[in-house]
């Protein structure tokens, strides 16, 4: 960490070059990840749907689904579309 206070523009032109995350250490242990923020803005769409993807794949584990044509058909008629 200290090393980062001394050379942040360094690490920040880095990590922005690159596009790789970089592991801060304190004491030789990892204390935090530095990362550009358009990778952590991709990450965290690719999150959120893996997060959607895992309660559809609960919801057919369990019996919760019905074909898509019965979906639209009540659909169009609770929207009166």
């Amino acid at each position: 960490m200290s090393d980062l206070k001394k050379n942040t523009s360094q690490y920040m032109r880095q990590v922005h070059e690159t596009g790789r995350p970089m592991v801060l250490t304190v004491n030789g242990k990892a204390e935090a990840v530095l990362i550009d923020a358009k990778e952590y803005e991709r990450m965290t769409a690719a999150l959120a749907v893996m997060r959607l993807l895992l309660a559809a794949e609960q919801d057919v584990k369990a019996g919760r689904v019905r074909d898509a044509s019965t979906f639209f058909e009540e659909f169009y008629r609770e929207h009166e579309v």
